[in-house]
Order: structure tokens, then sequence, then C-alpha cells
């Protein structure tokens, strides 16, 4: 049997990796993985961000269905499952660790994840739990080695699944300073021009250009990080920042693979590369973070090297759940996939030479923002149609509709002129929501209980400050549109904005 090694990389983006056409150098070792195996271009988070993103991939549900949608409040923490529960739960009876270990995998995780987000579900089905410590603020350089040291124990009779997660792109960036400034001389992204920037500072919300630590400007410690993002030098030195980071994770994972190389276990172990989600750059008005359910927080990587299999090359487009991939794999080494499950194996499709893959997918967010998505394709393109129900304290629309082959960084919605696509998503979500519903053991929508405790968890609390410093850095037209926006919820809750 092959090992299982999945590199989980916090806050990738696809579009930032070399192997996926940036012209950047951040990636040369995860692109000589990528050369050997297959690349997934359309595989998305069905939940975002961190906690409901991997709870959705470790159970193989949608958070509608476990209750999981949120950082915070109710809707962090799984629905109770009652009188039903098995004697182990669901997490781990129906679990995809679980799925594993009947297949005789060993399963273990070099991982700070579950308790940075006190995601104690999201162990169920481990043999071996390995937190590095610091809650997701440790370098690849603390966390690879444990990782190395681990595999060299490992009885050569015994496979295991190895889930090694590293968080070098997630703000605040930290590479060490040693490292140096590789990207200082690099054209930034084309769409990023002074002109688009300048539009971007001029606008508002939590993590834009004049806050981009939260709801007003710090003097930030980390260089890599300028607080405010007040001059088009420095949006570029936050993009090298998040650069250096993927650079500085694809140091060490390039290590690590060395390592498997040295010990004659490459050719014997299945390498996944992926990530729970991804991150913003300026998309949204939204700075290194990841607060919406759009293309940039929702798009994962997902590179598979499968020794000895001639199927799993070259590139798959089909539109895929991050839990497909899980369902795939399970499928792939002869297991059996649970019915509970929503996520659908893909290997069929692999074997006859096709992509896959489903007709639209709907991806969610309550950590940030409340929203639900549908990513679909459409006359030979792809869209994207976000239902914001609310919008975090962020200049977005209740509809708005992104041609993504024309405008893959989202600039211009075309909710209104192309009223026709916008109807088709929501009929696409309608189809779901139903469907999904109907499998749940409950008739709560989480989402709903995010808005009903106050709105999204990072946002609490927030908007009578974020007025003020709106007001005080004369952006008071975007002050009135908000109070004007959030006026009911204020008054419901008792609060006074002035």
């Amino acid at each position: 049997m092959l090992n299982i090694l999945y590199i989980d990389i916090d806050s990738l983006r696809p579009d930032h990796l070399g192997c996926y056409g940036y012209h950047r150098a951040t990636s040369p070792h995860i692109d000589a993985v990528a050369a050997e195996g297959m690349r997934f271009t359309d595989l998305y988070a069905s939940d975002v961000p961190c906690h409901p993103s991997r709870t959705a991939l470790w159970s193989g549900r949608h958070g509608l269905r476990t209750g999981v949608v949120g950082h915070g409040g109710t809707a962090c923490e799984p629905f109770r499952e009652g009188a039903e529960r098995a004697w182990a739960g669901t997490f781990f009876e129906e679990g995809w660790m679980k799925a594993l270990r009947d297949l005789g995998y060993h399963t273990a995780t070099f991982s700070s994840f579950g308790e940075r987000h006190g995601c104690w579900h999201w162990y169920a089905g481990f043999n071996e739990v390995y937190n590095c410590g610091k809650g997701g603020m440790e370098t690849a350089d603390e966390v690879v080695p444990g990782a190395i040291d681990w595999i060299a124990r490992q009885p050569a009779d015994r496979p295991w699944f190895l889930h090694v997660n590293v968080w070098d792109p997630h703000t605040p960036y930290r590479a060490p300073e040693e490292f140096g400034d590789p990207f200082a001389d690099a054209p930034l992204p084309a769409w990023l021009t002074r002109d688009v920037f300048a539009k971007l500072y001029a606008g508002y919300g939590p993590h834009s250009p004049q806050e981009p630590t939260g709801y007003a400007s710090y003097e930030s410690k980390w260089r890599r990080a300028p607080d405010p993002i007040d001059s088009y030098e420095r949006a570029a030195d936050w993009i090298n920042g998040y650069d250096t980071g993927v650079l500085y994770a694809d140091l060490h994972i390039g290590r690590l693979i060395e390592n498997l190389k040295a010990r004659g276990l490459y050719d014997r172990t299945i390498i996944v590369i992926g990530a729970d989600h991804g991150e913003n750059l300026g998309e949204l008005n939204v700075w290194a973070d990841h607060q919406t359910a759009d293309q940039f927080t929702c798009n994962v990587p997902l590179i598979i090297r499968w020794p000895g299999d001639a199927a799993m090359k070259g590139v798959n487009r089909g539109l895929h759940y991050h839990f497909d991939w899980a369902a795939t794999l399970v499928d792939r080494l002869g297991g059996k996939v649970p019915a509970i499950w929503d996520g659908k194996s893909f290997s069929a499709a692999i074997d006859a030479g096709e992509d896959g893959g489903r007709e639209a997918l709907i991806l969610s967010q309550g950590a940030w923002a409340v929203q639900r998505s549908v990513r679909f394709r459409a006359e030979g393109r792809d869209w994207l149609m976000m239902r914001t129900f609310h919008d975090g304290y962020k200049d977005l629309k209740p509809h708005m509709l992104f041609d993504l082959t024309a405008d893959p960084h989202e600039q211009n919605d075309l909710s209104e002129s192309r009223p026709d696509l916008a109807a088709a998503a929501s009929r696409f979500l309608d189809g779901w929501y139903g469907e999904t519903m109907g499998k749940s053991d409950t008739a709560v929508d989480p989402l709903f209980t995010v808005i009903r405790e106050g709105g999204p968890y990072h946002c609490r609390g927030e908007l009578p400050g974020y007025l003020e410093h709106l007001r005080a850095t004369g952006r008071a037209a975007a002050a009135e549109k908000l109070e004007a926006t959030h006026m009911r919820r204020i008054e419901r809750a008792g609060q006074t904005l002035r």
C-alpha cells in the first residue's frame, strides 16, 4: 500500500503558484510535484474560512448539514446529534480519517489548527495529533522537521496518512528577516494598476487599504504587512509579503519531499498539496484575508502525485468541491465512501480521461460576512453569483454576478445587465438548498443563526467604532451607507451609533 502525505498550506491561492501560471517564482518545489501528477484548476472549499472548511473536508459534508459555518457563536459548533448519536459520534464513525483507517492507514496530523479554532471535533479519527504549539503563528521551519522525524520513526510495514499544516502565507507575513525580499523588484500582478489601487484605497470595509488589519489603522510590527496600505508601493509590500510566505513554505515542502526521496519513500507515497481556503489580495477590496464566498477565498489548489497511476496526470478542469477529492481518494484506494457524505468520487471520470465534476457549486461564508455563492458555467464561460445576507460592513450588494472569464478579479458586477444568468444561478442555489436541507437532521440553517446572533463573528460590536473611523478618515458617505443598511439590526440590538 502507498503512504499518503497531505501538505495543507493555509491561505494558499492557486494563481500565486508557478504551476498555475503565476509570473513570479514562488513555488519551484510545488511546481515539480505538479509536473509529475494532476493539477486541479476548479476545486473549491464548500464553506469558508478555516474552521468551516476543514470541518467540511474532514466530515465530507456541507456546513448546512454539520452546523459549522463560522468562527464563533453557535454556528461554529456542530449540531448536536441527540438520541441517535453513535458510540463515538458521526465525525468519527463517518469521517474521512475513519474511512482511511478502515483501509489500514495509521493517521496523524502536525497542526495547531484544532486548538487555534477550538475545532475539537476535527481531531476525530486521528491516531496521533501533534500540536505545533503557536496557534497558527509557527513558521514552516517549526513544523516540517517534526514531520520528517515522524516519518523516520514509522514501521515499514504500516501505511500512513500524514497531514502537515503550514501557515506561512497567512497574515501576518512573518518569514524570517534573513530570508530577504525575493520579490522586491518583481512586477505586481497586471490587474492591480495604480488607478485600480487608488479606487480601492478610497473604498471601505474591514481589511481594505486604510484598515488592512481590521476596523482601524494600527502601527504594524510586521514589516512585510504595513498598516495602513497608503501607497501603491506599500500595496506592493503586501503582495510581496504574501508571496514570500508562499516561497518560504515551498522551501520547507522541498525539504520534506527530499527527505522522502532520501528514504526511498517518494515513489511509495501519494503526495497531495492543497489548502483550506484561498486569500483575497485586493479583490472585492479585501486585502490579505479570506472574508467572502468568492473566487479567491473559495478556490483552492489541489495537486496530486500518485505513483504508478497513469490516469492521475495532467490538468483537471472539472468543478469539484474539496470533499469530492477526499471521496475520490477513498474510492480510488478501494474503500467505501460513507453514505452520509455530500462528497462524490470522480475516480471513474479520471479513469475515462475526463474531468468529471458538477454542474454548479454552492459556496458559503459565515465568519466575516453571511453569503452563499454559486460557481457555474454558461455560454462557454465561468461565472460567480454572490448572494449576500450580511455584508460584514463591506461594499457588497445583495446580489452580484461576475464573468470570471473576462473579469477574473471581480471588478465588474453584471447582475443588472445579465439578470438571466443571475436567475439561473439562483435556481441552482434554490435546488441545492432544498436537496441539502432534505438530507439534514435539523431544519436550522446555521447561516441564519449567525444573523440572529448579531452577524458574523468577526464583525460583532465593531460597527459603532468603525463608523467613527470612516468619518474621521474622510469617508462619511460610506458611514452613512452602512448606517442606513444596518439601522434595523442596530435598533433591534438596542445599540447606539453616536
